[in-house]
């Protein structure tokens, strides 16, 4: 009988999702599910997961991320072999704002891409988590979702919505086996961000937010800012008053 802990992490190959599953691994072995759309790149970091924990069972998955058939027959199909204890959801990606403003299919994708898609895997887990009373859900969203700012609203936006739809769900576990954590980092350094980093902004190691995610996680903490600084930055942007918010170049 397997009685490692069963981890899924949608959008595996992401930086913050691969230091999460080092993390994970190195707590314990772990029947762990990596689903991304480069198979290439999920057996890159399936190797080195195997390497690092070898009584770990590692598999990948190709899926795809916005057709809602096919998005719940990769749940279902990962459900068939035993109820999932984690799903982390961590697929996205972060459009140039001006880009999003010039072309709408732009704007459409990053929309599609960083909210859609990941309620859409949210919801077909909830689904199957809700059957077996048991299990948590884990959800990347962004501190740029807690109020709209010209430098990245589009981007915002999506996980904007990624932040109402975790509160909904979260509401409609409460008091059941089955926990809702939304995840909010601030700007952090992976490949995602280098061009950030090239104009010389200050980002949180991708390990540190790594592991107040993991914690927070293992704990069914219902938000975490990662890093913590962020909770109380937030909580002053969101109520800045607009005479003051709208002339500030942020």
């Amino acid at each position: 009988m397997n009685n490692k802990k069963r981890i899924v992490i949608i959008g595996a190959t992401s930086a913050i999702a691969e230091h999460c599953a080092r993390l994970w691994l190195e707590k314990q072995p772990a029947d762990l599910t990596l689903v991304g759309r480069d198979t290439q790149r999920i057996e890159r970091v399936a190797t080195d997961l195997k390497v690092r924990s070898p009584q770990s069972e590692i598999r990948g998955v190709q899926a795809e991320f916005l057709d809602p058939e096919a998005i719940n027959a990769t749940v279902v199909d990962i459900v068939k072999s035993g109820r999932v204890d984690i799903v982390l959801i961590a697929h996205g990606s972060l459009p140039e704002q001006t880009e999003c403003q010039s072309d709408l299919q732009s704007c459409r994708d990053a929309l599609e891409i960083n909210g859609v898609s990941p309620v859409l895997y949210a919801e077909a887990f909830a689904k199957e988590m809700e059957k077996a009373n048991h299990g948590t859900i884990a959800l990347i969203g962004s501190v740029a979702g807690d109020r709209g700012r010209k430098s990245n609203y589009v981007y915002g936006a999506a996980k904007g919505l990624v932040t109402r739809y975790a509160q909904g769900l979260q509401h409609r576990f409460a008091g059941s086996g089955v926990k809702v954590v939304l995840i909010k980092p601030g700007p952090t350094d992976t490949p995602m961000t280098a061009h950030l980093k090239s104009k010389g902004a200050k980002l949180a190691p991708v390990e540190g937010v790594a592991k107040q995610i993991v914690e927070g996680v293992e704990s069914g903490k219902p938000v975490i800012y990662a890093p913590g600084k962020w909770w109380l930055i937030m909580m002053v942007i969101r109520h800045l008053p607009s005479i003051i918010f709208n002339k500030m170049d942020i």
